[in-house]
């Protein structure tokens, strides 16, 4: 079972960093529609490839079982602030990294939620000698980039015109990876 619960306080807002619980569920569901309405950093759009609670309480279960698989909230009052998620792979070949997301709601930006997700990620990843951890990024997203590489990601390669959004115009995708050695 895995455990993580960290306590921050950032700005005057109050929360913790821990392991998602199939409580969470519903709440997951709803937020992940919000942040795919804030912002086109997301590979969605809002509605699009939804997940009801149903399936995230799949998820949790599936990610508590594994031993590669690591999925975090942040929370303060009960109400979750934003997620993140590793996923690793069955696969011999793929077994030493895991591929990471990150989601926080807009209100919540600037307080260092992104920030602690990623950092309690890359501790529990080093302490599973998990080698590499990857993560995409929309070129238009500098301050998640440079938050990446704050923490040792590099820049691996580029999806060109990679996505297409609201303005009418196609963006890069940027391939990042942060490697444990």
């Amino acid at each position: 079972m895995k455990s993580i619960n960290q306590s921050f306080t950032v700005k005057g807002i109050d929360y913790i960093i821990r392991c998602a619980r199939k409580e969470d569920s519903d709440l997951l569901s709803r937020i992940r529609y919000q942040i795919d309405g804030e912002t086109e950093n997301m590979n969605r759009e809002q509605g699009e490839d939804f997940l009801s609670g149903e399936d995230f309480k799949t998820i949790i279960t599936n990610d508590l079982d594994s031993t590669n698989n690591l999925f975090l909230v942040a929370e303060s009052d009960g109400e979750l602030l934003g997620f993140s998620r590793c996923e690793g792979s069955n696969l011999k070949r793929l077994s030493h990294q895991v591929e990471f997301g990150i989601c926080v709601l807009k209100k919540y930006w600037g307080y260092a939620i992104g920030y602690n997700l990623m950092r309690e990620t890359i501790k529990w990843a080093d302490n599973q000698n998990i080698r590499k951890i990857s993560l995409s990024v929309l070129e238009t997203n500098k301050k998640a980039i440079e938050l990446y590489k704050s923490q040792g990601f590099q820049i691996e390669g580029i999806l060109k015109e990679d996505k297409f959004l609201s303005d009418g115009k196609y963006y890069d995708t940027i391939v990042m990876g942060r490697i444990n050695k």
